[in-house]
């Protein structure tokens, strides 16, 4: 122990009366004094020899050798060594953010707002309890328990939805109508076609109704049940007898109606796959479904089930689908349940991707298999045509599996809107219409419309090409053909070849060149009722149009379009003829849409199409007059609640 210290112990037990104590070192007093020259001295005179001792300065370690004059001192935050870091955490902050909001309002005060609470049993009836919206049961535009708007009562998230449409029809037009081989209205002016004017008018009603489970604001439903049930009551007036019916004897007009089940199936929610409510649901029954963007291949309400959900934020969508055929109502179109189903079954599996290969755009990739096994049965419809087998060809029966390989988009590419399609075919038919041989199918489908938006008007282009076959034959069949097309494309139902039925006469009986609301020429008894047929000529669209949009309620479009046959032999073959023209003709039409609420609720359409014939058109149709042009009027209005 330093002297110092060993005095001061000394003091302090002095001071203490402790002359006994002794430090860790097993020292007492005496001996402590003793080593400092104080043995037997006075308590004053070892008080004075600590204080002395306490004023002496303490030893200095020895002193380094100083740096060279031009060196500069080492700093004090070094770098560590190499391989060693400073000891404790590192933080480095952000700059401070400097905020300014020049001309800001300043927030209110606390007794600025009202103090009266009103109450309200859920967070839907919020708007209701604030007097913000006032329900009333006919007005879908507020809120509406009907619409889905209020859970039911006694329930927080059971929501029941109905819907109602009103579709109106008034459809003039004119088309190369053949004279019954028997009987003409007109007796004396017998020709192989006669007068071409037609009057068509359809009323069709509505009601649907949903019952849904869930906050569907944000995520899927638990579950929805619904029904849709469509009346229609049409009229149809033609020139000519054995065009609505078989016998001859029967008026060459007629009035018709029909109630079908258009949708009736449960939608259950499986399972939600990540916190951004991706999801995996099954729906079964009848049911919507179209497996591309613009309806080219297969879009109809058909009995059927379905996976469906999405991935990764709702960038990936998928569908897997199994749907059974349920037959059409003849004149109506509408699903008929109280026949049996028709032995047709269509597979589908198809994922869409967005943003791919660019933002905006959305990619789809399928493959559909259509299996069809009618080929042993006569089906005749409800005015005497024999639909199934078609009166073409052999006239016999026929089995086919046919498989489209299929890749579409939808969406925009920078400034410009695209729409593609494209679908391979591949398969086979057990009996060809030409040779009763069992045939290859091999076609193809292309289709586009791109576009581009100057402020109010959007200018477009049309192309579509589906290919047809060559030789007849062959064992093998090159004709595209859909299993039940409804093209959005074109013009849709304001084109006239689109929206009219072309009957091929001379070559086959009740045939049509091309089917209503169809735009291929697949040579078919009608797409609703009769089976796809790959021995076809195959069909060009080449065309151009554009929409202005003149006011927010007011839409105008003009689209004018070329067609043709990709190539003749098959009708050729039919007709016995040695050549025909590829043009088929233009197709210019106009239409108008008006939304006087600007939304969907009440919806006018107008439109007016001509039909200017081309050689290859002439060559099938020169009817009595020598007519080259034909119209189509459509005149629809659409009340939605």
């Amino acid at each position: 122990m330093r002297k110092a210290s060993l005095l001061a112990f000394v003091a302090f037990a002095a001071l203490a009366g402790r002359a006994e104590a002794a430090t860790g070192d097993g020292l007492t007093i005496d001996d402590i004094l003793a080593a400092c020259g104080l043995a037997g001295a006075p308590a004053a005179a070892v008080l004075a020899a600590v204080d002395s001792s306490a004023q002496e300065p303490a030893p200095q370690p020895p002193a380094e050798a100083a740096p060279p004059p031009d060196s500069e001192p080492a700093p004090a935050d070094a770098a560590p060594l190499e391989g060693r870091r400073p000891p404790g955490r590192i933080q480095t902050y952000e700059p401070e953010i400097q905020q300014t909001n020049p001309g800001a309002v300043r927030a209110p005060p606390p007794e600025a707002f009202p103090h009266d609470e009103v109450p309200v049993p859920d967070r839907w009836r919020l708007a209701g309890g604030l007097g913000v919206s006032k329900p009333r049961w006919y007005d879908p535009y507020n809120q509406n328990f009907w619409k889905g708007d209020i859970p039911i009562k006694g329930t927080e998230d059971l929501f029941l939805a109905l819907t109602g449409i009103s579709d109106t029809v008034v459809e003039p037009r004119t088309f190369p109508i053949p004279v019954g081989v028997q009987t003409t209205e007109r007796p004396g002016s017998l020709d192989v076609f006669g007068r071409s004017t037609s009057l068509v008018l359809a009323q069709t009603f509505i009601v649907g109704a949903s019952l849904i489970k869930g906050s569907t604001a944000y995520k899927p439903p638990e579950y929805e049940l619904r029904v849709a049930l469509a009346f229609q009551d049409n009229y149809v007036n033609v020139p000519e007898k054995r065009v609505l019916y078989v016998e001859p004897s029967r008026k060459s007009h007629r009035n018709d109606a029909f109630i079908g089940v258009q949708e009736l199936f449960l939608d259950y929610h499986l399972r939600n796959v990540s916190d951004r409510y991706d999801f995996d649901s099954v729906r079964v029954g009848i049911q919507p479904f179209s497996s591309d963007f613009r309806g080219f291949l297969f879009q109809d309400n058909q009995l059927g089930v379905r996976l469906f959900g999405n991935r990764d934020n709702n960038r990936f969508q998928y569908n897997l689908a199994a749907f059974w055929r349920i037959e059409k109502d003849t004149n109506s179109g509408l699903n008929d349940v109280t026949q049996r189903l028709r032995d047709d079954w269509v597979f589908v599996g198809n994922l869409y991707r967005q943003d791919l290969p660019v933002p905006g755009l959305t990619s789809q990739v399928t493959v559909i298999h259509n299996r069809n096994r009618e080929g042993d049965e006569i089906y005749v419809d409800k005015n005497g045509f024999p639909q199934r087998p078609a009166l073409l060809g052999t006239l016999r029966g026929r089995d086919y599996d046919v498989t489209y390989l299929g890749y579409n988009a939808d969406g925009h590419w920078g400034r410009y809107n695209i729409t593609a399609s494209a679908y391979y075919a591949f398969g086979e038919d057990r009996n060809s219409i030409f040779t009763d041989r069992k045939a290859k199918i091999r076609s193809y489908f292309l289709a586009a419309e791109p576009s581009i938006d100057f402020d109010w008007i959007r200018v477009r282009g049309s192309l579509l090409y589906a290919s047809g076959d060559k030789n007849p034959y062959d064992n093998t069949e090159r004709g595209f053909d859909s299993i039940f097309e409804n093209p959005q494309f074109a013009g849709s139902d304001t084109s006239y070849w689109i929206r009219q039925t072309i009957p091929f006469a001379g070559g086959g009986r009740l045939i049509g060149v091309n089917a209503r609301n169809g735009v291929l020429n697949s040579l078919r008894p009608s797409k609703e009722e009769g089976q796809s047929n790959f021995n076809n000529p195959g069909t060009t669209l080449v065309g151009g149009g554009a929409d202005f949009d003149v006011m927010p309620q007011l839409r105008l479009s003009v689209n004018v379009n070329h067609l043709g046959f990709v190539d003749t032999a098959v009708v050729r073959n039919l007709r016995q003829e040695g050549s025909i023209p590829k043009s088929l003709g233009w197709d210019a039409s106009v239409s108008a849409i008006y939304r006087p609420m600007v939304t969907q609720n009440i919806i006018f359409r107008a439109s007016g199409a001509v039909f200017d014939a081309g050689a290859g058109f002439k060559d099938l149709f020169a009817n009595r007059g020598r007519h080259d042009q034909y119209y189509s009027v459509l005149l629809n209005a659409i009340l939605t609640f």
